[in-house]
C-alpha cells in the first residue's frame, strides 16, 4: 500500500506540490487500499493528469503514460512486433525449417512493448496513466478491460503475461463522450472540479511564491467572475496560475483595468470570449 490514511495522503501530495481537496485525498486512498483503478473526470487545466505524477513522485513510481487520441489502435496501446528486425533474421535464417524460424521470431526478442504491457511487466513500482481516455475510439475500451480487470495482457504468439506487481492505475476524461459503463464499473470515481476560492488561492501562492498574498486574493475573484461568464471556454486553475506569473512578470502589485485587458489572454482562448470579458467584468464589484 502507498498510503497509510486520507491524510497520509494529503500531507505526502502536498510535499510534491499538489494540493489535494477531502474529496480527492479519500478517493486516491481508496484506489490504492483496493487496488481499483482511478477514472478522474472533469474540465481541461484542473489537476487530473498532475493527480497521476504527483502520486507518481510520491511512490517513488515510474510513471508509464498511454496518451490517448483518435485512431490510437492495439500497436501503440498494447504491443506490435518489429517486423523489420523479424524480416532480418528471417533473411539470415534461410536454411531454417519455417517452424523453427517461427519459434525465434516470434519471442521476446522481437516484441516491442506499448504503454499498457510495459505497465504490468517487471516488479518495480509502476503509476499506469491512461490520459484523455474520452479521445480514443470506443474499440480502445476494450482493449482496457482485460488489463484493468485482472491485469493481464494476452500475446497469442507467447500467451498471457500476468502483472506480478500491480500499477497505480489513472484514467482521465474531459467527457468530450460518454465513456462505457464496463470501463466505469471497474474503476473508482472522481470528479475534479474548479476548486473553491480558499483552495485555489492556496495553490497560485504555492505555485506562484513571489505573489503577493492580496494580489493572489484578487486573481483568484477575477477568474471567478469570468467562470460566472457564459463563454465559450472558462479559464482552469491552469490558466489562473499563468496569469499570476503572467502579473508577476510585468511587475503588477495590483489589478486595473488596463492590466486585466491587456492579459486577458492568457486566461481566454478564443477572442469572443475576450470581447464579451473585457465589456462586462467589472473590478470595482470583483
Amino acid at each position: 500500500m502507498l498510503f497509510k490514511s486520507v491524510d497520509d495522503v494529503a500531507e505526502r501530495l502536498a510535499a510534491t506540490g499538489y494540493l489535494a481537496s477531502p474529496a480527492v485525498a479519500t478517493t486516491v486512498f481508496l484506489a490504492d487500499r483496493l487496488g481499483k483503478p482511478l477514472l478522474v473526470e472533469g474540465p481541461a487545466g484542473v489537476g487530473k493528469t498532475e493527480l497521476a505524477k504527483a502520486v507518481a513522485e510520491v511512490a517513488g513510481a515510474r510513471l508509464v503514460r498511454l496518451q490517448c487520441y483518435e485512431g490510437v489502435d492495439e500497436s501503440r496501446a498494447l504491443y506490435e512486433w518489429n517486423h523489420a528486425k523479424q524480416l532480418l533474421r528471417i533473411s539470415a535464417g534461410r536454411d531454417e525449417s519455417w517452424d523453427e524460424t517461427r519459434t525465434d521470431i516470434f519471442s521476446e526478442e522481437f516484441l516491442l512493448t506499448r504503454p499498457l504491457l510495459t505497465a504490468i511487466r517487471g516488479d518495480d513500482p509502476k503509476v499506469l496513466l491512461i490520459d484523455e481516455t474520452d479521445k480514443a475510439d470506443v474499440e480502445v475500451e476494450g482493449l482496457l478491460l482485460e488489463v484493468l480487470s485482472d491485469f493481464q495482457v494476452t500475446v497469442p504468439e507467447l500467451g498471457t503475461i500476468t502483472a506480478t506487481r500491480r500499477p497505480f492505475v489513472v484514467l482521465t476524461s474531459n467527457a468530450s463522450r460518454e465513456l462505457s459503463e464496463a470501463l466505469r464499473r471497474r474503476c473508482l470515481f472522481l470528479h475534479i472540479g474548479f476548486p473553491d476560492e480558499e483552495l485555489e488561492q492556496r495553490i497560485v501562492r504555492l505555485k506562484v511564491p513571489g505573489l503577493d498574498e492580496a494580489l493572489a486574493s484578487s486573481v483568484v475573484r477575477v477568474v471567478g467572475a469570468l467562470r460566472a461568464m457564459d463563454l465559450r471556454k472558462v479559464p482552469s486553475v491552469a490558466e489562473t496560475i499563468d496569469w499570476a506569473r503572467t502579473l508577476l512578470a510585468l511587475g503588477a502589485d495590483s489589478l486595473d483595468e488596463t492590466v486585466v485587458h491587456d492579459s486577458l489572454g492568457v486566461l481566454l482562448k478564443h477572442q469572443d470570449d475576450v470581447l464579451k470579458a473585457a465589456a462586462k467584468l467589472d473590478l470595482d464589484a470583483v
